[in-house]
């Protein structure tokens, strides 16, 4: 009985001469080979299927031959001095920084040019500010997809931002969304994309109301009273805005969990908050002065009561200062996460 092993079958023979997109994909398949990460998705669609089909046309390359292109490559990049690719979306990316933003996102626009790369990174690197404004025009269904591509958290800041019925129409929707294609989901981020860059880059990081609303509460008291007053005569909504943008010394007790007031007195000093319970019993915020004696502990509270009495009549000047200092504290505590606004009621 012949035991010998069968030869193995003839391998293609190497085409004598090898063409460019074969000897590009002999380069790419060498540096994936090594390791290294290459953005091949960036490329245009017909670049990828016809370095897919050059790959799938190749067979072994032996080492010489191998050695042969990369020294070929090699080469031809050392003798490349400058490279200008992509075209005129190429140059404005170059152009990044350098040119005005607003002429940029007009030239792209007049040359229907698109962004490269995934939309969707851009997305969903974007606040819940930039991204609430589309949920709000858009379809349920593209708003399903939006949603379904960002994380958990933004997801759920996004639908608590929402009418309750706008948010239970899109969170149902979500369930809807296991047949949509790759294709579709790319296509749809491409839109947003270009809604969102559409958008003019703005002059200032906040808003009218956020705006007006921290100049006025380091305001006194009066001059803040007599522009609320006259906003409400031009603009009532615009107006009660800005009073839910403020945060006074009168709105401790509407504002502030009463179990946060040991936490924001353990900053200011007694002599401070002796003057600003003072001030405010004499000034109509009696309220906002009780509630913050009812909730640290009996001792202190009495002590401070005693030294309200010896203070009697407080200058003016001198009581807005002491309460600023507490308003302030409560700001810091507050924008480093250690308290939080209560929400009023409308």
């Amino acid at each position: 009985m012949n035991t010998a092993l069968a030869p193995f079958p003839d391998m293609p023979a190497l085409p004598a001469t090898l063409t460019r997109p074969q000897k590009a994909a002999i380069i790419v398949r060498a540096i994936l080979s090594a390791g290294a990460e290459l953005p091949l998705k960036d490329l245009p669609e017909d670049m990828q299927r016809d370095l897919t089909v050059q790959m799938g046309g190749l067979n072994t390359i032996n080492q010489t031959t191998l050695d042969q292109i990369v020294a070929e490559f090699i080469d031809e990049i050392k003798n490349i001095g400058l490279s200008f690719s992509g075209g005129f979306e190429g140059a404005l990316s170059i152009l990044d920084g350098a040119l005005d933003p607003q002429l940029v996102e007009k030239m792209r626009r007049e040359g229907g040019i698109k962004k490269t790369g995934d939309p969707w990174e851009r997305i969903i690197g974007l606040s819940v500010e930039r991204l609430l404004p589309v949920l709000e025009v858009e379809s349920v269904e593209v708003c399903a997809v939006l949603l379904s591509k960002l994380n958990v958290s933004k997801a759920a800041e996004l639908l608590g931002n929402l009418p309750g019925d706008a948010a239970r129409r899109i969170t149902y929707a979500i369930s809807l969304t296991g047949a949509v294609t790759p294709d579709a989901v790319l296509k749809i981020g491409q839109s947003l994309a270009s809604q969102l860059d559409s958008v003019p880059p703005r002059a200032f990081d906040n808003g009218p109301v956020e705006r007006v609303g921290a100049i006025l509460n380091f305001s006194p008291a009066n001059t803040r009273e007599e522009v609320l007053e006259g906003l409400d005569k031009d603009d009532e909504v615009f107006a009660a805005k800005v009073r839910k943008a403020i945060f006074t010394f009168a709105n401790i007790p509407t504002r502030i969990d009463p179990r946060d007031i040991p936490k924001i007195t353990r900053g200011i000093d007694q002599e401070t908050l002796a003057m600003a319970l003072a001030a405010a019993q004499n000034s109509g915020m009696k309220e906002a002065s009780e509630f913050l004696l009812n909730n640290i502990s009996k001792r202190m509270a009495d002590t401070i009561r005693e030294e309200i009495q010896e203070l009697g009549a407080v200058k003016e000047k001198d009581g807005e200062a002491a309460m600023a200092k507490v308003v302030n504290e409560i700001r810091e505590l507050e924008a480093a996460g250690e308290v939080f606004f209560v929400a009023e009621d409308e």
